[in-house]
């Protein structure tokens, strides 16, 4: 009898703790999803201010075809490679559309009458903060996604959070190994 009793016990302290482990894991993983729902939101902005931005400078650089060309390519890229769902395409996709519109802000240098157009300024205003918004939105996720992979790979949680359905997340990274060195500055 005191055998089954120290059984149950062990049964019901092992049923509990997995219990505790399977919903610290759920909760880990909703903030990983809610993470990427911010990523979501905040580059559906900057798809949706993207094509405003380039009306506005074909008005005044209508030479400039081949740089509104890439970004309205790269902007396509982006949103096709978040369809799909997978970090590390959205992050390369995302990087490049980043380059194309720091050429597109770059070629605006050359246009006075551009650079006075209020809706233009608005719209670059718009763009720069959305971009602060995505940075931190990233680092939000990518925080979210450590926890959860910290958490899944910790022992005990190993031995059962696979056969839960529970896997690591990858980062949101920066691919292009360029945009990951020193900025020059040249006056």
């Amino acid at each position: 009898m005191p055998i089954l009793i120290i059984f149950l016990g062990l049964l019901i302290a092992a049923a509990v703790f997995t219990l505790f482990l399977y919903n610290s894991l759920v909760s880990k993983r909703t903030h990983v999803d809610e993470g990427w729902s911010d990523i979501d939101i905040q580059l559906k902005r900057r798809y949706d201010l993207i094509p405003n931005l380039i009306e506005t400078v074909k008005g005044a650089a209508a030479h400039e075809r081949e740089t509104l060309e890439s970004v309205t390519n790269a902007r396509t890229n982006a949103m096709n490679a978040e369809k799909s769902g997978d970090p590390k395409a959205m992050g390369a996709a995302e990087n490049m559309l980043s380059g194309t519109l720091k050429t597109l802000f770059a070629v605006s240098e050359n246009y006075p009458a551009l650079r006075a157009n209020e809706n233009f300024l608005n719209l670059q205003n718009t763009l720069t903060d959305t971009e602060n918004k995505i940075q931190a939105a990233r680092r939000f996720y990518n925080s979210q996604v450590s926890d959860l992979n910290i958490a899944v790979e910790k022992f005990p949680a190993v031995l059962i959070a696979g056969a839960l359905g529970f896997k690591k997340r990858d980062f949101f990274e920066i691919e292009d190994k360029e945009e990951r060195e020193n900025v020059e500055v040249k006056f």
